[in-house]
C-alpha cells in the first residue's frame, strides 16, 4: 500500500527505478531539478523542462497538461546529486494561483505500478510553482519527501531558491515558458482530485454520494458503491481509493434496468484548522441546481467551547443526505486526524534519531561525558512532540466521540445498526415508499480508538456484488474460529445483509433467489424460508444451479437488448422487472465451467441491469479453478464475519479494522423485519 504523506513527512524509497504521477485540476508545467545536498543545482542544465527533457537518470514529459509522468532511475544519476526535485507552474494563460483550483496529487510508483508514496497538495494560494515533492539520498538510501513549498513569483524564484542567479533564473523561467503554448484555461474546479489508489476492495472507499430524494438531481456523490479500498486480500476494487471511486445512481426508485447515473468524483481537501466540515465531500452543483440549505447554526455548551454537535447538521437535500454526508465528514476526519498524530510521531522518531546520531558521532561528547545528557534531551525532546501531538489527537477525538453519540441514534433503518430501536416495529411500521441513499454493512475503527466506530455505508444501488469469505485466511480472528462456526457466522451474515435490503426498499423493489447447492445453510435461510419471501426454494445440486443461473443471465440479455433498442417497456411479460438478488452460498461447491463462466457474466453485467451478486465462498475452495475467478474476486468487495483490518480509506489509507453488524443474540429483530416486507407484499400485490 502507498504511503500518504503530509507536508514535510519522508518515506523510504524500496525501489530506485521509479514512475512519478503528476494529477492536476488544470493543466500544469512538470518539470525536475537536480540539486547537491544543500538542495543547489549546478546551474540552468540541473533543471530538466520541456525544452531540455532528459537529464542523467531522469525523463521529464513535455507540454502543458493536468496529466504528467516522470521516469526516473536513481542509480543513474551522477554520484555529486543528492536530491532529485519535482516542480509544478502554472503556465503562461493559465489559472493565476494555486488556490483557484483543485489541489494536486503526485503519485511515486515502482516500474509495475505499485504504490510506494503518494502526496497531495493542499494549504497552496497564490503560488504559481511549487517544489511538489523530492527524492533525496541519505546514508546511502534514498527517500521520498513531501515538501509543497510554494512561490508567488513563479519559476524565478523557485529557480532563484535553488542557487541560480536572478538573471539566470528569470531567463531560464523565460525559456520554460516559451517551449510551450499557452492553454487555454479551463474552467476552475473547487474540489480535489480524486487520490485513487489502486488497491483492493473498498468499503467506503471510494463512497460515492448521495443522490438527493427530492429536488433535482445532484450531478454527482461521494466516492463509489464500495466505501473503503481493501488494503489485502483477493476483493478489488479502487478508491478511489483504507479510499479511488466510481458516481452512483439515484437513490429514488428507479425504473427496472435502467443504468445508474454517472459522474466525476473528488474528495475534499482536509480541514485547515482541524475543525469538523460537513461540506459535501463529492457533489458539484450544476448551474440550474438551486444552492444547498445551509446548515443549521450549532450553539455551543459554554464561550469557548466547541459547538455541540448536532445529527443532520451537513448539506443534503433530505434528513437521510445530511445524515449519510455528516458520517462521511466523520468518517474523513478521524482518518486524517490520526493520519497526522502518526506523522507528528514519525517526525519526533526521526528527529531523536538525528539528534542522536549526530550526539554520538562528535568524540567530545564520548569522551567528555555529555553524551548522556545529549540523548536525555533528545529523548525529551521527542516526549514533548508526541505529547503535543496527543493532546491534539484527544481533542479531536472527544469532538467525533459526541458527533457520534447524537448521529449513531438519529440514524434510519438502512444506516442504523440492528440494535436500534428503529428496527423493532411490528408489521404495521410499514415499509419505506422510496429507496435509500446507502445500507450499513458494518462499524469501521482504528486502533487508536477502537469504542469510535464508524459506519461503513454502502451506496446504493448495489454497482458491486459483495463476497463474505468463509475462509481462515483471511485475519487472526479467523484463523483462530472453529470452521464450521465461521461458516454459520459468514452464511448469518449474508442472510442479515439480504433481509436488511429487503426491508429498507419498497415492497416489489427486490426479487431474491438463493443457490444452496449442498444444503449447508439452510439453518441460516430459515428466516427467509419461513417468511415466504425467496422467489422460490434455495436451489441445490448443480441442477438447480444450472437454473438459476440461466434464468439471471436471459433475463440480463433481455434487458441489456430492449435498452440499446431504446424500449425497456416491450420486455417480454414473463420478464421479472423487479430487481434481482442472488445469493450464493459455499461456492463452488455444484459449479462446473459453464456455471463459473455465467457467474462471472452476472458480477460483470449484472449491476447496470439490476442483477445483484451476495457470495459466500472460501477463494482457496475455488484454487482449482486457477486465475480464471480473479476477475470475480476483484469485482466483489470482500467482507469479512469476524472482525478484520483489509480495508483502507481513500484519502490517507489506513488499515481500518471492519467489523460486521449482526442482530444481537437471541433477538427477533430478523423475523420482525420480515414479517414487515411479507406484510408490504401483500398489500400491494392483486
Amino acid at each position: 500500500m502507498a504511503a500518504e504523506l503530509v507536508r514535510g513527512q519522508n518515506h523510504a524509497l524500496s525501489e530506485h527505478r521509479v514512475r512519478i504521477t503528476v494529477s492536476a485540476g488544470t493543466p500544469v508545467l512538470a518539470l525536475a531539478s537536480l540539486g547537491d545536498e544543500r538542495g543547489a543545482v549546478a546551474g540552468p542544465e540541473g533543471i530538466a523542462h520541456p525544452g531540455a527533457s532528459d537529464l542523467p537518470g531522469v525523463e521529464v514529459p513535455g507540454g502543458s497538461a493536468d496529466r504528467h509522468r516522470f521516469a526516473v532511475d536513481l542509480d543513474a544519476v551522477a554520484d555529486e546529486v543528492h536530491r532529485v526535485g519535482v516542480l509544478l507552474s502554472l503556465p503562461p494563460g493559465g489559472p493565476r494561483r494555486f488556490g483557484a483550483v483543485a489541489a494536486s496529487h503526485v503519485a511515486v510508483t515502482d516500474m509495475d505500478g505499485a504504490g510506494l508514496a503518494e502526496y497531495t497538495l493542499t494549504g497552496l494560494e497564490a503560488e504559481t510553482a511549487v517544489v511538489a515533492l523530492e527524492l533525496y539520498r541519505r546514508q546511502g538510501a534514498w527517500k521520498v519527501r513531501a515538501v509543497g513549498q510554494g512561490y508567488a513569483d513563479g519559476l524565478p524564484g523557485l529557480f532563484a531558491d535553488q542557487g541560480l542567479t536572478a538573471p539566470a533564473a528569470a531567463e531560464l523561467a523565460a525559456r520554460v515558458h516559451a517551449s510551450v503554448a499557452a492553454p487555454v484555461a479551463p474552467d476552475p474546479v473547487p474540489v480535489a482530485p480524486d487520490p485513487a489508489v489502486p488497491v483492493s476492495g473498498s468499503p467506503y472507499a471510494g463512497t460515492p454520494g448521495p443522490a438527493p430524494t427530492s429536488g433535482p438531481a445532484p450531478t454527482s456523490g461521494p466516492a463509489s458503491t464500495s466505501g473503503p479500498a481493501s488494503t489485502s486480500g483477493p476483493a478489488s476494487g479502487s478508491a478511489a481509493a483504507p479510499g479511488s471511486l466510481p458516481a452512483s445512481g439515484s437513490g429514488s426508485a428507479a425504473a427496472p434496468g435502467s443504468l445508474p447515473a454517472s459522474g466525476p468524483a473528488a474528495v475534499p481537501a482536509a480541514p485547515a484548522d482541524g475543525t469538523i466540515s460537513y461540506s459535501h465531500p463529492r457533489r458539484r452543483p450544476t448551474a440550474t441546481e438551486p444552492p444547498e440549505p445551509a446548515p443549521r447554526p450549532a450553539a455551543a455548551q459554554q464561550p469557548g467551547q466547541p459547538p455541540r454537535p448536532v445529527a443532520g447538521d451537513a448539506s443534503g437535500w433530505s434528513m437521510e443526505e445530511r445524515l449519510y454526508n455528516q458520517v462521511w465528514g466523520m468518517f474523513e476526519d478521524l482518518a486524517r486526524t490520526v493520519a497526522a498524530y502518526r506523522s507528528a510521531v514519525e517526525f519526533a522518531d526521526s528527529r531523536m534519531d538525528r539528534e542522536l546520531d549526530e550526539a554520538l558521532s562528535d568524540p567530545r561528547h564520548r569522551l567528555g561525558g555529555s553524551g548522556n545528557a545529549a540523548r536525555d534531551t533528545a529523548r525529551a525532546r521527542r516526549e514533548e512532540l508526541v505529547a503535543q501531538a496527543q493532546a491534539v489527537l484527544d481533542r479531536d477525538l472527544v469532538q467525533l466521540v459526541a458527533e457520534s453519540e447524537v448521529v449513531e441514534p438519529a440514524l434510519p433503518a438502512a444506516y442504523a445498526r440492528w440494535d436500534n430501536p428503529v428496527w423493532h416495529g411490528g408489521p404495521s411500521a410499514g415499509l419505506p415508499e422510496e429507496n435509500p441513499l446507502a445500507l450499513r454493512l458494518g462499524d469501521l475503527y482504528l486502533p487508536e480508538r477502537p469504542d469510535l466506530r464508524i459506519p461503513m455505508l454502502m451506496k446504493l444501488p448495489l454497482e458491486r456484488g459483495l463476497w463474505i469469505d468463509n475462509g481462515r485466511t483471511g485475519s487472526e480472528a479467523a484463523m483462530a474460529m472453529d470452521t464450521d462456526r465461521l461458516r454459520r457466522a459468514a452464511m448469518d451474515m449474508a442472510v442479515a445483509h439480504a433481509v436488511r435490503l429487503l426491508a429498507v426498499h419498497p415492497a416489489d423493489r427486490f426479487t431474491v433467489h438463493v443457490i444452496d447447492a449442498a444444503g449447508a445453510g439452510a439453518a441460516s435461510l430459515a428466516p427467509l424460508v419461513r417468511a415466504g419471501v425467496l422467489a422460490g426454494p434455495p436451489a441445490a445440486g448443480a441442477a438447480g444451479v444450472t437454473a438459476t443461473l440461466a434464468g439471471l443471465t436471459k433475463r440480463v440479455d433481455l434487458v441489456q437488448m430492449a435498452l440499446r433498442a431504446g424500449a425497456p417497456e416491450d420486455l417480454p411479460p414473463d420478464v421479472d422487472t423487479a430487481d434481482q438478488l442472488l445469493l450464493v452460498h459455499d461456492f463452488p461447491h455444484g459449479f462446473d465451467d459453464r456455471s463459473v463462466t455465467q457467474l462471472r457474466y452476472l458480477a460483470d453485467e449484472g449491476p447496470a441491469v439490476g442483477v445483484h451478486l451476495l457470495m459466500v465462498a472460501d477463494r482457496d475452495e475455488a484454487s482449482a479453478y486457477g486465475p480464471l475467478l480473479d476477475p470475480l474476486w476483484r469485482s466483489l468487495m470482500r467482507l469479512s464475519p469476524v472482525p478484520d483490518n483489509h480495508l483502507a480509506d481513500p484519502w490517507v489509507h489506513h488499515a481500518w479494522t471492519f467489523e460486521p453488524d449482526l442482530p444481537p443474540q437471541g433477538s427477533r429483530v430478523l423475523d420482525q423485519a420480515l414479517e414487515r416486507v411479507a406484510e408490504g407484499r401483500r398489500r400491494t400485490r392483486p
